[in-house]
């Protein structure tokens, strides 16, 4: 079979059906940008609390990063428990990594309240050790994190990992038994069906211009501009991620859209994805260019990397499939005759800090900067932020941290050094 360029979960799923020729409505109480996790998890949030919400997505349900990603479930967050610590103080890492768990949980809640298909099983994570130096370090987290956050992770030494994974590189891991997998398009394609049951609207296709304060009857609210027309809403919540626009400049300057590619091998026979995955856990690798990767649930082998920092299109895409294609081979020679059937890309969302942030910004509320690891904590931050402007007041340690923007204001969105660091960060892993 040729390679395909094109997202392989997308073959595996439907979406729900909406009705283009639909006329936009005037008003709203909530108007959602962006119809992925974090969009359609508060969404259906809110709809179930009886607001009149709709949500403007420029493409379709699940068009970017939600339907694009390895559909890894995990624990933790992109920086390590020290460095949160040394940023936030001990009370504030708790409740953050506290919520990194709670975001599991409130997955697994959804997919089974809504009876989501989407193949959701908590096969826990293995980190793989690139470097001694790296694997010393997992003695040290795993102590500090049971410790700190009474939560237990098992490192597995060098001798251990035949059980484990089939690839002799490595110089040990850890495993966390709570993080899972899922097929990611399913779930955001069952998630939407969620939202469209409660009584959110969606509208598709149709990409927000501009967004300007405007009272309507002496009520503050905002005048959402589309192709389709103009809706003014009470409230705005901002659901882009790495697809945040100049419709909302603030944000924009904040958030750093880097690609992140995917390639899929053919079906594998029975025992040699045995031998690859024997627990079939979630896996990535120590580096800050690192490979992540797992089976899927046909036995394809998925193997998915910041092959390229820039956002996909035809060129990096095809570009990254053979980047990734050598570091399969590096990481499972026995794989070097199997074929590559799919390939594809997807933009993520780093902000400065590499940290989530929500809250409220120029008076719209938001949550974005998941930096990879979206799957979860976009669904919890949707709907965390859905109950906060419901009236309530939930537990959220990532509203209010700080937020910056580029050194110097130099950065409108363009991210022109996106070369310059992933050299960088290259850089990091040889010396490290």
């Amino acid at each position: 079979m040729a390679l395909n360029e094109q997202n392989y979960w997308l073959t595996t799923t439907s979406f729900p059906q909406t009705d283009v020729s639909r006329p936009l409505p005037t008003r709203a109480d909530v108007a959602v940008i962006g119809a992925g996790f974090t969009g359609l998890s508060a969404a259906r949030t809110l709809a179930k609390r009886g607001a009149n919400v709709v949500v403007l997505e420029s493409e379709s349900i699940g068009w970017g990063a939600s339907s694009r990603n390895g559909g890894m479930i995990l624990s933790g967050m992109k920086l390590g428990v020290n460095k949160l610590i040394s940023m936030y103080g001990r009370e504030r890492t708790r409740r953050m990594y506290a919520a990194s768990l709670a975001s599991i949980d409130c997955v697994e809640q959804i997919v089974r309240e809504e009876n989501i298909d989407c193949d959701f099983a908590r096969c826990g994570h293995l980190e793989v050790a690139c470097k001694q130096k790296h694997f010393d370090d997992y003695a040290r987290q795993a102590e500090v994190i049971q410790r700190e956050f009474n939560h237990k992770l098992r490192v597995v030494q060098k001798n251990e990992l035949p059980a484990e994974i089939g690839s002799q590189i490595y110089f040990g891991g850890m495993v966390d038994e709570i993080s899972a997998g899922a097929n990611p398009a399913k779930y955001v394609s069952g998630l939407g069906r969620a939202a469209i049951k409660a009584g959110a609207c969606i509208f598709e296709r149709t990409r927000v211009q501009s967004i300007e304060r405007r009272s309507s009857d002496g009520e503050p609210g905002w005048t959402i501009a589309t192709p389709r027309g103009q809706l003014w809403a009470h409230d705005v919540f901002v659901a882009t991620s790495g697809y945040t626009s100049a419709a909302t400049p603030a944000l924009q300057k904040k958030i750093i859209p880097i690609g992140s590619f995917i390639i899929t091998t053919e079906v594998l026979p029975e025992a040699l994805a045995r031998e690859l995955s024997p627990r079939n856990r979630m896996i990535y690798d120590s580096k800050n260019y690192l490979y992540y990767y797992r089976l899927t649930p046909d036995r394809r082998m998925l193997f998915g990397g910041r092959a390229a920092f820039f956002p996909e299109n035809d060129r990096t895409v095809r570009e990254s499939a053979e980047i990734l294609r050598r570091g399969l081979i590096d990481v499972y020679p026995q794989l070097r005759n199997t074929k590559t059937e799919y390939a594809w890309g997807g933009t993520l969302d780093f902000a400065f800090d590499i940290m989530p942030h929500a809250g409220q910004i120029d008076g719209m509320y938001y949550a974005l900067g998941y930096a990879g690891h979206g799957v979860a904590m976009a669904t919890y931050q949707g709907q965390k932020i859905a109950e906060l402007m419901a009236g309530d007041k939930p537990e959220n340690p990532f509203v209010g941290i700080p937020f910056p923007g580029a050194p110097l204001g130099l950065y409108n969105g363009n991210p022109w050094f996106l070369p310059l660091a992933g050299a960088w960060y290259k850089f990091l892993d040889w010396v490290s």
